[in-house]
């Protein structure tokens, strides 16, 4: 599990704080969607998360560690992180890119190499077709899944996704957003996975933490976001896609 308690980080000294005292919790298991607009603190909580930042006040613990009292570079390759830019190094292939934790890790060349074709075919792309191009022949959805490939090479029991599909045109995103619920329920990885989209929320969650202007707002299942909202701000949020999931229930 991951825990977060009373987690602030400023970079103004204290004056507009881009996360303002939050705690949650997540379970084993689960999908966290951490869903905001612009500035309201997601990425910088995700980054909390990995040590990418650290925090002004507060403690982050992974399975009941402080990650303070941790090596951050160790941390980083026990947690996968794919993210909008996705990243990959364009001098080194498919399966260089894939297999880049491992060696980091100091894994044999052939346990390296077999790790990074098992996850190519797990995420779509089969090996003797794409595992020795460059980053730069594939499409963006193909660069997007050997992002996840990477991410997942070292086994983490942890996902940190950054707006992954953010870039992506809507037919794609929305093929990659399926294939990773099937991801998820073959892996049973806990992932904590950002956007500002309420759709891509509302797909992909088990549950929701909405940030707004660096507080969380509310926590929940869909059901309880969309049912029994905690603030005006959640309602309003909310309101539109409602309405517009209403309709097209209406249409089916």
């Amino acid at each position: 599990m991951i825990s977060l308690k009373h987690v602030s980080k400023s970079f103004d000294g204290g004056t507009h704080p881009a996360v303002d005292d939050v705690s949650l919790d997540i379970r084993e298991g689960e999908t966290l969607v951490l869903l905001g607009s612009s500035g309201s603190g997601k990425t910088t909580l995700l980054k909390l998360t990995n040590r990418l930042l650290e925090p002004t006040s507060g403690t982050i613990e992974v399975d009941g560690e402080d990650i303070a009292t941790k090596d951050p570079i160790l941390l980083r390759r026990s947690i996968g992180y794919v993210f909008q830019g996705i990243g990959l190094f364009p001098n080194m292939t498919v399966e260089e890119n894939v297999a880049i934790v491992p060696r980091l890790l100091g894994w044999a060349s052939e346990k390296r190499r077999a790790r990074a074709r098992d996850l190519l075919r797990l995420v779509g792309l089969e090996p003797a077709a794409h595992a020795d191009r460059f980053p730069d022949e594939l499409s963006g959805g193909q660069q997007q899944r050997v992002g996840v490939a990477r991410a997942l090479a070292a086994d983490p029991d942890y996902l940190l996704m950054d707006e992954p599909f953010g870039a992506l045109d809507a037919l794609t995103r929305d093929i990659l957003q399926q294939e990773l619920l099937a991801l998820r329920e073959q892996l049973k990885k806990t992932i904590v996975f950002v956007t500002h989209d309420i759709f891509e929320a509302l797909t992909l969650g088990d549950r929701l933490a909405v940030l707004h202007a660096g507080r969380l707002e509310q926590i929940g299942t869909r059901e309880e976001i969309l049912r029994t909202p905690a603030t005006d701000f959640v309602r309003e949020l909310f309101a539109k896609p409602a309405q517009q999931l209403a309709a097209y229930g209406e249409l089916l």
